[in-house]
């Protein structure tokens, strides 16, 4: 299975309002928070993109910057403007 496709089934694998930092997916797959980011990039609107956010918190800024109105459409918990990581990352595996 190739990087781009174990990406693909962990980003799935993320129920509404739960998120997983690039880094938590690249720790499941054995691989780098980079190399995610290049899989995601090449991964189409139909997995949930959005739920997938940066070790500090914030929200993906591609897509014209609309993952953070997807996971407040969620009930993602935040704290300011970064998702409340402790509330709200997903178990993987």
């Amino acid at each position: 299975m190739s990087v781009v496709d174990h990406v693909r089934e962990v980003v799935t694998s993320i129920p509404a309002g739960r998120v997983a930092t690039y880094g938590d997916i690249g720790k499941q797959i054995g691989a780098g928070p980079r190399q995610v980011g290049r899989a995601m990039s090449v991964l189409g609107d139909d997995v949930p993109w959005w739920r997938v956010v940066y070790a500090d918190g914030k929200a993906a800024t591609c897509h014209d910057g609309g993952a953070l109105a997807l996971l407040l459409a969620e009930g993602t918990p935040l704290v300011g403007d970064r998702i409340d990581l402790r509330r709200a990352r997903a178990t993987l595996g």
